[in-house]
């Protein structure tokens, strides 16, 4: 199989697994505290289990972890699950999920500001499109069933995003970082954080299987799908199969637990999703021939 081809496949299957993530969330009835905690701790356990079977330096990523760029990253993972948790419990899914759905653009944005990376007109033409779709998204005001606020819930989804953005930032500038540990070490920290903040981890009225479901499958296998297909294929083609979780994602809480996603909500998702994937697509495609000019003329700039 073509190696473009299989990481898109990856890809699709890590974006199809974390689909029911935010509906096992909700169903699991905790608080945001209690869900950070579960989430936190159980994506732990299996991002280091996986961790110490794979590492061939284990005493190499320690000493990596231990330096300013691991702490940050780690620091970075601690606050995105944090926040997100925060996002999902106290606010409508589908504005939190449309919000997230902004890292592509937000990483390029910092890649510009901490790596010199060129921004593009369509980058910035992309980014005030789809801060209007939010800003539309938001102004339907809560959801349905008065659940949450819009305006909070798109804060904490903006927030996810910029510090997603950060995390991959991170990583492109220190490379050899182990993912694995890192990320394991942030979650671990904001796991054990929230644990000691509530006073019952098993206190709920919904069900409380959801969250271990969500913190020990979903997470870590559709994490792991995401950094492999990175491998394989560009992190355009990543980043617009994710989108599927932004539209899937409200959909299946709809289904379930019949939160409704109000007319402005939606217009300003299909804004933001429509947006976006015109924008990754069209940065697929100038990845793709910027490689094959790169083939055909290696030691030339390519042809304008």
């Amino acid at each position: 199989m073509d190696s473009n081809l299989r990481g898109i496949g990856i890809a699709l299957f890590g974006a199809l697994v974390i689909v029911p993530d935010t509906l096992l969330m909700r169903l699991s009835g905790l608080s945001a505290a209690q869900m950070v905690a579960w989430r936190g701790l159980l994506m732990a356990a299996a991002l280091w289990s996986v961790w110490l079977v794979l590492s061939r330096d284990r005493r190499g990523d320690l000493a990596a972890l231990a330096t300013p760029a691991g702490l940050g990253a780690a620091a970075c993972q601690a606050a995105n699950a944090s926040l997100f948790a925060y996002g999902i419990a106290h606010a409508p899914v589908a504005v939190v999920l449309v919000a997230v759905a902004t890292v592509p653009l937000l990483s390029g944005l910092l890649g510009a500001m901490a790596l010199g990376d060129r921004m593009t007109p369509s980058t910035l033409a992309a980014s005030a499109v789809v801060l209007g779709g939010i800003a539309l998204s938001v102004s339907g005001g809560g959801g349905a069933g008065g659940q949450g606020s819009a305006l909070f819930g798109a804060v904490a989804g903006l927030g996810v995003a910029a510090i997603l953005a950060a995390t991959f930032t991170i990583f492109r500038a220190a490379p050899d970082l182990p993912v694995l540990s890192t990320m394991g070490a942030g979650a671990l920290a904001a796991g054990l954080a929230a644990a000691l903040s509530v006073e019952s981890m098993t206190r709920t009225d919904g069900w409380l299987p959801a969250i271990w479901i969500a913190g020990l499958v979903i997470l870590p296998v559709s994490f792991t799908a995401f950094n492999v297909a990175s491998r394989y294929t560009v992190a355009a083609n990543v980043s617009l199969l994710l989108l599927l979780e932004t539209v899937l994602g409200p959909l299946a809480v709809w289904a379930a637990i019949g939160e409704a996603v109000g007319p402005r909500a939606l217009l300003g998702g299909g804004v933001v999703v429509a947006t976006l994937a015109v924008y990754l697509w069209d940065q697929r495609r100038r990845t793709i021939r910027g490689r094959r000019a790169a083939a055909l003329y290696p030691s030339s700039a390519a042809p304008r």
